[in-house]
């Protein structure tokens, strides 16, 4: 895992005697001041005694500004502290550790995949669900995944995790009336959309057994969650025969001796049936909200495929890249594993991800629907439950994707700070010991810069 910043020592020259008389001499032959002169640069605050941060080049040796969060910065909670403040109006970096240094996101990586998702796709891009019947064999059904991890297997009028998702009681009951009785002898699942493996090998098993993400396939039900209307819940090993299964459940007797196969749709077949997804800004707003893995995974193949990629992981970074080209920020130095921000391999920078905010802040293209989807502390999502207690001030301002893998916590966003001034910003804790605690300390550190705003200081 691509975590820890590098510590880089700082040069300093010493000018020696007779060139020093030399340059005094010619300061004064020519009258300019020597106010300044020979000033190096200073070094940053150490996040923790074993790893001194990185400080931009944009950091002077002297700081006029007067709110410092020095001891809160060296929280031995961040492991090693990575983070960048902008000044949302100017552009200035307020406060800088690590700031340019790539490293893992965790699930903030979200919030990239949902900016190449609205442009290359647009909020009101629907992925649909078909369900075809081959001439040649009348008694055979197929039903074709486009990539709708949503399609539910809920009752008609209950809700899965995914408001208002289609059904597959909605195909059955499009193909029963299609039948007009033929027995349906066997029903293939074709998820055969997304190349490539289901899963990315740096991902921890544990995600899927715990209940936080699913293979990423073309087809499956409800996430592949054993709840469907629980957001976490553990999902298999086998999505796409479950499709199957449970689409076998909803068309009832006239199916009830047909056998599940997985293949590919043949190109004689005949659509009989088709129900669409949600817009995409409705899953946008859901995945943010809650970070639905899932979703995202989904998200960035759908994009791979409209660039004309083939949907496999090995094709995310060219997509997502090209899905963020309209930025006009530098993504050359951005290592991008998966859609999600699962993989520990995931390397963006803090202040790729703050300067990044300025653009969800100010609705870029159709950017206001990741505006719309983040949490905001004390109050939504996944920091409805944090900023209590004495950081109860900053509850309400700060609006922010979270993130956490097993060796780190990030939160990226924007906050309204206590001197009306709109900040950006991205925190990341990063390391081997890093602990569930390291939300603490990121909340308390975001909660310093809402109090400091502009007066925020990098010393």
């Amino acid at each position: 895992m691509s975590e820890g910043t590098k510590s880089f020592p700082y040069l300093k020259d010493v000018a020696k005697g007779a060139g020093v008389g030399v340059g005094i001499l010619a300061l004064i032959i020519g009258g300019f001041s020597i106010g300044g002169f020979g000033a190096g640069p200073s070094k940053s605050t150490s996040a923790q005694s074993s790893s001194s941060a990185i400080v931009t080049p944009s950091a002077t040796p002297t700081d006029a500004r007067t709110c410092s969060v020095t001891a809160d910065a060296a929280d031995t909670r961040f492991g090693t502290l990575q983070a960048s403040v902008i000044d949302a109006a100017t552009g200035t970096v307020l406060f800088d550790r690590g700031g340019d240094t790539p490293a893992a996101t965790a699930s903030t990586m979200k919030l990239l995949t949902a900016g190449a998702a609205l442009t290359v796709l647009g909020p009101n891009y629907r992925v649909d669900t078909n369900v075809y019947q081959d001439p040649a064999n009348p008694g055979t059904i197929i039903l074709v995944g486009g990539g709708d991890p949503t399609l539910s297997r809920t009752a008609p009028g209950v809700q899965s995790v995914y408001q208002d998702a289609p059904k597959l009681s909605t195909l059955a009951v499009a193909v029963n009336a299609k039948m007009a009785g033929t027995p349906i002898t066997k029903i293939i699942v074709d998820s055969s959309k997304f190349a490539g493996p289901s899963w990315e090998p740096s991902w921890e098993r544990t995600e899927q057994t715990q209940g936080y993400m699913s293979e990423v396939t073309a087809l499956q039900v409800d996430g592949d969650r054993a709840n469907p209307k629980n957001e976490t819940s553990p999902r298999s090993t086998t999505p796409v025969l479950n499709a199957g299964k449970y689409f076998k459940q909803a068309l009832g007797p006239i199916a009830a001796s047909a056998t599940i196969l997985q293949g590919t749709n043949p190109l004689s077949a005949v659509q009989i049936a088709k129900v669409s997804s949600q817009p995409i800004s409705a899953w946008i707003k859901h995945m943010l909200q809650v970070s639905d893995n899932t979703e995202a995974e989904a998200l960035a193949r759908l994009v791979s495929l409209d660039e004309g990629f083939d949907g496999s992981f090995t094709s995310l970074q060219p997509a997502i890249k090209q899905g963020l080209a309209n930025t006009n920020l530098d993504t050359s130095n951005l290592v991008i594993k998966d859609g999600s921000g699962l993989s520990a391999m995931n390397a963006v920078p803090p202040s790729f991800l703050a300067k990044f905010s300025k653009l969800v802040l100010n609705g870029f293209g159709n950017y206001a629907s990741i505006r719309d989807g983040l949490p905001v502390s004390g109050e939504s999502g996944s920091l409805q439950a944090r900023f209590g207690g004495a950081l109860k001030d900053a509850v309400g301002q700060v609006h922010a994707k979270t993130g956490w893998i097993k060796h780190g916590y990030t939160l990226a966003g924007y906050i309204t700070a206590r001197d009306k001034s709109t900040l950006l910003f991205a925190i990341y804790a990063l390391g081997p010991n890093v602990q569930d605690n390291a939300k603490d300390a990121i909340d308390k550190l975001a909660t310093d810069f809402f109090r400091c705003g502009l007066q925020l200081s990098n010393n």
